[in-house]
């Protein structure tokens, strides 16, 4: 022990109750009132241990009930992250936040002697002023981290302060959403210092974006591709044809081809995959979606003869499929596939070559619709971009309707016969894609798409 005192810093818990809003995830913070600390700040509801034969699940449980009136079951707090705070005084403690996703009972101010005011606001838009512990906290939430420091100095600001930001992040163990050091250069050197990272990859191994937020205020996407490949794609489409898009996409603010990572302007809206909307909506965005693709196949001229299909690497995909296809799939597959050499190529223009949901946003308050993800772009013929895209048409005449109105013009009848073929050579590579790298959606997908076709050529 080197230090003339022992640390004796008190326990604080702190509930981070969220809900899905309009424009993503929202969190409930309550206005701190009266004679009490941070008095007109912002804040999560907290509080402090009753004593020794209380424990941290039990107090916030305690602590949720009394200061927002709802009820929670302790099997449904999460641990999120643990921050070591010291205040511009130079008292230290520790804060211990719960997420919580599940409760009984409609928020509200229940000690309005010391609350002011109670509402949900989204992650990505905070309210001012924020105590800046509390924004410590969810800063470190939100960039994926399990613990931080938060270590203010004399004279800082009780309220946040992005010039005055404390908060540095512990790195874990094995954590997937740190940030590579040479990445963090890289981005700062591009757009200024950043203050915090926001982990939004899918639950995939290959998937590695963050959300970056500046010192400044500006926030930016942040993404390293899996290999050469798909990066020199990804900027080859932002640099050639995605521009013409114009607000409909992401912007390319840098790139580095040794790291295989780029900087990308941030987009609004959130993500379609998932996303329920009433039909009538669903059918509007679904015309959206129609003449998106219009804008992206029409980016740039046309190259006659050049759309050839995919067929030579069907025995790869057929030898990972297999053992997961159902009677009758190989055969059905191998016709389909052989048909391919009787039909004409197509003019290849620019394919966005995963146009499906997951990679599209609608910013319903902007009446928006964005595109992401280019690392699959490539030339090819038109209809490749509707062959993931029809899963979510499938039993739904009105929305298949729709997107091809707002493409502007029906497929051709070769084009309808290629649809088809690059839609079973789509589904057995994502059975075997899937089986060998534990994505079950793909798997599912995949048997979706053939047991449709095999039904409509019955038909």
């Amino acid at each position: 022990m080197t230090g003339a005192q022992r640390h004796t810093e008190p326990l604080d818990v702190h509930l981070i109750a969220l809900r899905h809003g309009t424009a993503g995830p929202e969190v409930l913070l309550s206005r701190r009132a009266g004679d009490v600390y941070a008095a007109g700040c912002w804040h999560l509801p907290s509080g402090h241990l009753d004593g020794p034969w209380e424990d941290m699940v039990t107090a916030i449980v305690r602590e949720t009930r009394e200061e927002t009136g709802v009820v929670v079951d302790p099997a449904d707090v999460r641990a999120a992250v643990t921050i070591h705070h010291r205040s511009p005084a130079g008292g230290a403690r520790i804060g211990v936040f719960f997420e919580v996703r599940r409760w009984h009972g409609t928020p509200q101010v229940m000690e309005p002697r010391v609350c002011d005011a109670m509402g949900w606001f989204p992650l990505d838009e905070l309210p001012e002023p924020m105590v800046a512990y509390c924004r410590a906290g969810l800063d470190a939430y939100q960039a994926g981290a399990h613990m931080g420091v938060h270590f203010q100095e004399p004279g800082d600001p009780i309220a946040y302060d992005p010039a005055a930001d404390r908060l540095v992040l512990v790195p874990d163990l094995t954590s997937r959403s740190a940030v590579p050091d040479d990445v963090r250069a890289f981005i700062e050197q591009a757009v200024g210092r950043i203050i915090r990272w926001t982990d939004v990859s899918w639950a995939r191994e290959e998937s590695r974006v963050w959300r970056a937020h500046g010192a400044e205020g500006g926030s930016w996407y942040v993404k390293i591709h899996q290999n050469d490949r798909f990066h020199q794609r990804e900027v080859g489409a932002l640099r050639g044809w995605v521009p013409a898009l114009g607000a409909a996409a992401p912007r390319l603010v840098a790139a580095d081809d040794v790291l295989r990572a780029v900087v990308l302007t941030a987009v609004g809206g959130r993500s379609l995959h998932g996303a329920t909307y009433p039909p009538e909506q669903q059918r509007r965005i679904f015309h959206r979606i129609g003449q998106l693709a219009a804008s992206i196949h029409t980016s740039v001229p046309p190259r006659p003869g050049g759309g050839a299909l995919p067929v030579g690497r069907l025995e790869r995909h057929l030898d990972g499929a297999r053992p997961l296809l159902a009677p009758g799939d190989e055969e059905f597959v191998r016709a389909t596939a052989e048909s391919a050499a009787s039909l004409p190529a197509l003019e290849a223009v620019p394919t966005h070559g995963d146009f499906q949901l997951r990679n599209l946003r609608w910013d319903e308050a902007a009446d928006t619709l964005y595109v992401l993800d280019f690392e699959r772009s490539e030339e090819g013929p038109a209809v490749r971009d509707f062959v993931r895209l029809s899963d979510a048409w499938h039993g739904r005449p009105d929305l298949l309707e729709a997107v091809m109105d707002g493409y502007g013009r029906p497929f051709t009848p070769v084009e309808e016969a290629q649809f088809t073929i690059l839609s079973v050579l789509d589904a057995v590579s994502g059975i075997s894609y899937g089986a060998s790298h534990g994505d079950p959606e793909l798997v599912e997908r995949g048997h979706r798409t053939l047991a449709r076709l095999r039904a409509a050529q019955h038909t």
